[in-house]
């Protein structure tokens, strides 16, 4: 297996060298629609701060100066969302009840309905600054997700392919465009039911929970050669977009090797006997499941399940989780 770590370019940005564009796989704000999230780049708070509270006392001075005629209270909607992606809530809060004071200041409509007025628009006021708040937040941590899930793929040694909601491949390394040998050499925007269907149907549109499994199936190379697959598999959701990550090991060479041992008996004879706890735990462990799950699956205590992997380890004579996974794959795969 090719263990190099970068990943392949997508076909977008083939004619570039920058590594870093090695790892786009994903579309740019830019290509749907304008952009204008440059003005929340955290590069840019202190100037977005200064630019909002300019464009406050701006508001404030025109209002003051046409009180007669018409107010323009409505305008400090856009000082309150540019400088709400930085602020904390509080300070949105403050500064939407601060422009709604500086609207009814200037306001020539009748003082008896002051406090009705004020509440009003306080309440859009910081509505809409909470609301673009929220959504900067929960955009930024969706960036951050997807970052970490690229520096994952990248620093990898193994082949690893991200899969989105309409089964196309949207991220992949060069070990796996390596192994899957697509026709023209990239793999990122490929449907994965070319190379490994059964993969395909592991991603399921439909609400329901997350899960982690393995299994072997058939992979197909883009030159129509056949392999032995072992894939490792976690979907998981962007927002509302259900999605998958695939670790994907050729078994050819395993395989040959197995065959060429000859004299080598049943995997039975190789096998400690395990019992139904032990057995539970390692299908457990298997679907990559931590300690704390593994506790609350079967409902028993965490010290428990450690005893059982401790057990499970002089049992198979490993020393770590990822070898005991190999061997549970290697000779309880029937049991699990």
């Amino acid at each position: 297996m090719n263990t190099a770590p970068k990943l392949v370019q997508s076909a977008d940005s083939a004619g570039q060298s920058s590594d870093q564009n090695r790892l786009i796989g994903f579309k740019e704000p830019a290509e749907v629609m304008p952009r204008v999230d440059w003005i929340w780049d955290p590069r840019n708070r202190t100037p977005t701060l200064i630019a909002s509270g300019a464009v406050v006392l701006a508001i404030a001075a025109v209002d003051w100066w046409t009180k007669p005629y018409f107010s323009l209270g409505f305008l400090y909607l856009f000082p309150i969302m540019m400088a709400a992606g930085f602020l904390p809530r509080w300070a949105t809060v403050l500064m939407g009840i601060a422009c709604a004071l500086l609207s009814e200041r200037f306001s020539n409509l009748d003082p008896a309905d002051f406090y009705i007025r004020l509440g009003f628009e306080a309440l859009a006021l910081c509505g809409c600054g909470l609301l673009t708040s929220e959504v900067l937040r929960n955009r930024r941590l969706s960036q951050e997700a997807q970052e970490r899930i690229r520096v994952l793929v990248e620093t990898s040694p193994a082949a690893i392919v991200t899969v989105d909601q309409r089964g196309f491949v949207e991220l992949a390394n060069k070990s796996a465009a390596e192994m899957l040998a697509p026709r023209d050499g990239d793999l990122i925007g490929q449907p994965i039911a070319a190379f490994l269907p059964e993969l395909h149907h592991a991603l399921r549109p439909e609400e329901g929970p997350q899960f982690r499994a393995s299994m072997q199936c058939l992979g197909h190379r883009g030159n129509g050669e056949s392999f032995p697959a072992e894939v490792w598999f976690s979907t998981y959701k962007e927002g509302v977009i259900p999605k998958l990550a695939a670790i994907i090991a050729d078994l050819s060479e395993e395989q040959d090797s197995a065959s060429s041992g000859g004299g080598l008996g049943s995997p039975d004879e190789d096998r400690a006997p395990l019992n139904s706890r032990e057995l539970e735990v390692l299908r457990l462990v298997v679907q990559g499941l931590a300690n704390k799950e593994i506790a609350a699956q079967m409902s028993i205590s965490e010290s428990g399940v450690k005893n059982t992997l401790q057990q499970l380890f002089a049992k198979t004579e490993v020393r770590t989780r990822s070898q005991l996974v190999r061997v549970a794959l290697e000779r309880y795969r029937d049991l699990l």
